[in-house]
């Protein structure tokens, strides 16, 4: 059987030692699963976004509060949950964590008023609070490095899936059996991926704690990986640019249920339907943009930031231009053109992430990006429209929205600025204020 094949174990290379390649795809397929399940979760609630305001008469405000809730609490929890399953192990965290996330979308379908489905939301947030960052640094452990923006891109693209089926099979379910069995349905199925997967995925088995054991303990401390977190300009630039770049992807896949719905005429169901295709086109567009940034960034790494960079410009003018045109046809087809490449960064970002920090520190690593998307783009993204909706309507709010991606563009350029001394400064260990011109040019190689 095939095995992927690791260098030295030092920050930026390959982790998946030993690592059988079907194991490795089947470990992809199972947490890509439960991805999935993490975002049906989280998005059936913009399906009865219409249901819940007519039947509880609620304001856009509160109804952007809902969703922000998730985004919120995972934005604040990530963090420390991400730093202990690095530390006590991600298998044994993720099924608790889908459990929990599980049971709080049952709660959902169980609320009787605002007040008891603001509190399920919150537990689903905190249930949710570290799948991704702690599940893609299980995927990147078991494949090689080259792999990296491609497999991060594919990854994520499961929380595009599952928003598409979250808000499609929920939109039907709502219309045809009520808003509650949207609820119940996603929790089920959550519920069934959750067992299964600690029967299969073995903690033993997850290449950094395997390298972990094999490494001298003392050089690991010396290396003080969780300085690799902050200790450098580019990757604190892949924190906020993909926040930035997130706020516009994340808000108007809230948002546009309701603005089918609104502009449109649209029922629940159909409202879904439509929003699930601008949804998928973005997913497909993470993976297809991941791929392209490993196919070009082989020989030289900065290319990855400057694709990032030309994915958030040209999903400002795309959806700029859609939102200022009268709802038809063509501005549909531009939304999806523009959602295609507006979170394309995913996938460099995370590469980024990744080469720059240090491997057992992997599931923090990527727990602090998803701190960075949640507070700067899927928290306030959907809660910021949500007020300037209610002030000047949704269709003037999205036409604001897309200039969010110039700033994220412009924090990326900084970022490929510094991109190579930095990485010459973490291969050779050395402080942020080493000087780094002798190994530059190795870095660039």
């Amino acid at each position: 059987m095939a095995t992927y094949h690791v260098g030295a174990a030092e920050p930026g290379t390959d982790t998946s030692l030993g690592i059988p390649r079907r194991y490795a795809w089947i470990v992809f397929a199972l947490t890509f699963g439960l991805l999935i399940s993490d975002y049906m979760s989280r998005q059936v609630l913009n399906a009865v976004f219409p249901l819940l305001k007519q039947e509880w008469q609620l304001s856009d405000s509160q109804l952007g509060l809902l969703s922000g809730i998730v985004a919120l609490m995972v934005g604040l929890l990530t963090f420390p949950l991400s730093l202990l399953a690095d530390r006590f192990g991600r298998v044994k965290s993720l099924t608790f964590m889908a459990v929990m996330w599980s049971l709080a979308t049952l709660g959902c379908a169980l609320a009787e008023d605002y007040q008891q489905m603001f509190i399920a939301r919150f537990m689903v947030g905190v249930g949710e609070a570290a799948y991704g960052s702690v599940g893609i640094a299980v995927v990147v452990s078991v494949f090689p490095r080259e792999m990296r923006a491609t497999l991060a891109g594919s990854f994520m693209a499961g929380g595009m899936f599952g928003s598409v089926l979250g808000m499609a099979l929920g939109g039907v379910m709502a219309q045809h059996l009520g808003w509650r069995w949207a609820f119940a349905g996603m929790a089920f199925f959550g519920l069934v991926l959750a067992l299964l997967y600690p029967l299969i995925v073995r903690e033993a088995r997850i290449a950094p704690k395997r390298l972990a054991e094999t490494m001298d303990k003392a050089a690991l401390k010396a290396m003080r990986p969780l300085r690799t977190l902050y200790n450098s300009r580019s990757v604190i630039s892949a924190y906020i640019g993909s926040g930035l770049q997130l706020f516009v992807g994340g808000t108007v896949i809230v948002w546009f249920p309701s603005y089918l719905n609104r502009y449109y005429a649209m029922s629940t169901d159909k409202a879904g339907a439509v929003a699930a295709i601008i949804v998928l086109c973005s997913g497909v567009g993470i993976i297809l943009c991941g791929m392209l940034c490993d196919r070009l960034g082989r020989s030289r790494p900065d290319r990855k930031i400057s694709l990032a960079i030309a994915y958030c410009l040209g999903s400002c003018v795309l959806l700029s231009i859609a939102f200022a045109l009268p709802p038809g046809l063509p501005q549909l087809v531009l939304i999806c053109l523009g959602m295609m490449i507006a979170a394309g960064t995913n996938g460099p970002s995370s590469a980024m992430v990744a080469n720059l920090t240090h491997y057992t520190v992997h599931g923090t690593a990527f727990a602090t990006l998803t701190l960075s998307n949640n507070l700067l783009g899927l928290a306030t993204g959907p809660l910021i429209t949500g007020k300037v909706s209610d002030v000047i309507g949704l269709q003037s709010a999205f036409q604001l929205v897309p200039l969010i991606s110039i700033a994220a563009a412009a924090v990326f350029f900084y970022a490929k600025r510094h991109y190579h001394p930095d990485m010459a400064r973490l291969k050779h260990g050395e402080t942020a204020q080493a000087p780094v011109q002798p190994v530059l040019e190795e870095a660039r190689s």
